[in-house]
């Protein structure tokens, strides 16, 4: 487990530009365990932008990012969760198909069904985990993210507007994957411009003001 006193992420002068634009600029931020912080801004202020770069998705144009003392964006993903309204699943599989793909390839071990079908119920999918993902409501696909991210205990869930298309019972769904998230002593970082999820964090950075 992580020491409760630690610092979990630790962001320094973190910048991004694309060509002449610049997106993030000289971004510092220190995060310890079971802490929840909001990231909010205008559009294009960066939100997504920052949650891409501390997940490896994204390369800093400047900057440091440390998880658990650890620099290597190659090791951070195996210490992140990450759910984002740009993770795209496969038409073609099934939603079982699909988590089993995405978890070999970000960890590269193979996860059993078992595992899958405690995920998928605790979305709200465990009756339609052997449906293909094309019948999938914009709201499924966003709690098969949800369950994606959370597909093992991490350190730190990245959570990149994880209400989007859901209905009330998904939009509480998302305070209890937070709140477990917590409880296990991880740490949460969430996008957001919705006050209801800003309301969860510890602690709310603007970005851009």
């Amino acid at each position: 487990m992580w020491e409760k006193n630690d610092t979990l992420l630790k962001l320094e002068g973190v910048a991004k530009r694309y060509g002449s634009r610049s997106v993030l600029r000289d971004f510092s931020l220190s995060v310890v365990p079971g802490e929840v912080v909001a990231i909010t801004g205008a559009n294009g202020s960066g939100k997504s932008t920052l949650l891409k770069i501390v997940a490896g998705l994204l390369r800093a144009t400047h900057g440091k990012i440390t998880l658990l003392r650890e620099p290597d964006a190659a090791e951070r993903r195996f210490h992140i969760g990450y759910a984002g309204p740009d993770l795209h699943f496969y038409n073609e599989l099934t939603a079982h198909e699909n988590l089993a793909f995405l978890y070999q390839v970000r960890t590269g071990t193979a996860q059993n069904r078992a595992v899958r079908e405690r995920r998928l119920e605790a979305v709200g999918l465990g009756e339609r985990g052997d449906d293909l993902v094309a019948a999938y409501s914009s709201g499924m696909r966003q709690r098969l993210r949800l369950a994606f991210a959370t597909g093992h205990e991490v350190p730190l869930l990245l959570l990149d507007e994880p209400s989007l298309a859901l209905d009330e019972k998904g939009v509480a769904l998302v305070g209890e994957m937070i709140a477990a998230q917590r409880a296990g002593g991880g740490a949460t970082l969430l996008a957001t411009n919705d006050p209801r999820e800003a309301a969860l964090g510890d602690r709310t950075v603007a970005l851009g003001a």
